[in-house]
């Protein structure tokens, strides 16, 4: 495993060298960048129907839009809250497999683990060295959720921002598919990018982010929060590995009003409109469509058919996910071969960003 470990990353170096090269070659000041994308998701708690939506379903899209894609399971970002270690190395895989049942290919695209990958820890001392207190303290993140707890929060939670920042800029990233919620922060990722430049000449791309189609998907117990991985009621989240009667029973407990007629009006009618929104979603087919086969039912029966609907999308992943983690050694496999990869691009732009500090 060693040596074919070894072969995958001298080959990575090979297409690296070679990229280098023909950036150098480029004539001019302002040198032609390869469009990359990065994009991460922690390990923690089972992948719902909003992950699914708001961005895995685009994670496999950008696979054939762009020829350089890095998806990062990221577990040092999972430690800013207690974890159980064995439970942590299970959710680990368990995500890899759930990843690769929903389409990520790892022969389109760089799926690896974050903590093997040591050069985004380095990296993100150096910006963090860069960034100040306040701004930090400012995030909106940050101040939800130490809202949430007995203490102020630990430091790895206030300036795990900046650890993303890192993720993203290691790889020369140039564009980053987010949600609405991450906005802010890539806003500081892109305030440390034009830092760093200006301070130690032009050598990170300002990556874009790339806006979800998907807007948020709600609670289906309060259509006025997010569906959460983390809400405490349980009929509120549809994940991806639930069965088809857990779907029917929360689709039936969902939240909705007195009027039975099925309309989209998010600002008067949230919860039927969130019905609406996931139906459209599923099937592909547009909201307006779906208002129209949905004429002449009531919002108890329609919300049948959109359990339906989903039961029908989840159900191949679903299958796929089962068989997967019952193949731990393919999945660990994966896991050493992405890293390797992403190793192989890390390396030599964290060397360039050493000397450019002014570290031996």
């Amino acid at each position: 495993m060693a040596l074919h470990l070894m072969r995958k990353a001298r080959r990575c170096w090979s297409f690296i060298r070679a990229l280098h090269k023909a950036t150098a070659s480029a004539s001019g000041p302002k040198k032609d960048v390869m469009e990359r994308v990065f994009s991460g998701i922690q390990p923690t708690g089972i992948l719902h129907l909003g992950n699914y939506l708001g961005a895995i379903e685009s994670w496999v899209r950008l696979q054939d839009e762009y020829s350089s894609v890095l998806y990062s399971i990221v577990d040092l970002h999972s430690i800013t809250a207690p974890q159980d270690p064995a439970l942590l190395q299970q959710s680990i895989l368990d995500m890899t497999a759930t990843l690769l049942a929903c389409g990520i290919n790892p022969e389109k695209s760089i799926l690896f683990q974050q903590s093997q990958v040591s050069e985004h820890t380095q990296l993100s001392w150096i910006l963090t060295c860069m960034v100040r207190l306040p701004r930090l303290q400012h995030l909106h993140q940050w101040k939800a959720k130490t809202a949430n707890q007995k203490h102020d929060g630990t430091m790895g939670l206030l300036t795990y921002p900046v650890l993303q920042a890192a993720d993203i800029l290691l790889y020369k990233s140039t564009h980053v598919p987010v949600g609405e919620d991450q906005v802010q922060h890539m806003e500081l990722v892109q305030d440390l990018a034009q830092g760093f430049n200006k301070k130690y000449g032009e050598f990170f791309p300002v990556p874009k982010s790339i806006l979800t189609p998907m807007k948020k998907v709600k609670s289906l117990r309060d259509p006025s929060a997010k569906m959460s991985k983390s809400d405490p009621d349980k009929l509120a989240t549809v994940r991806i590995t639930d069965s088809p009667e857990e779907i029917v029973q929360k689709f039936r407990k969902a939240v909705t009003d007195f009027t039975s007629e099925v309309t989209y009006d998010p600002a008067s009618r949230g919860g039927v409109s969130n019905m609406v929104a996931i139906h459209a979603a599923v099937t592909g087919l547009t909201v307006e469509e779906v208002i129209h086969q949905s004429a002449g039912l009531d919002t108890a029966r329609y919300k049948l058919v959109v359990a339906d609907a989903v039961i029908e999308k989840f159900a191949p992943i679903k299958s796929e996910i089962e068989k997967l983690k019952m193949d731990k050694d393919h999945l660990e496999k994966v896991l050493q071969v992405g890293s390797a990869k992403a190793k192989a691009l890390a390396y030599p732009v964290y060397q360039e960003v050493k000397k450019l500090v002014g570290f031996l």
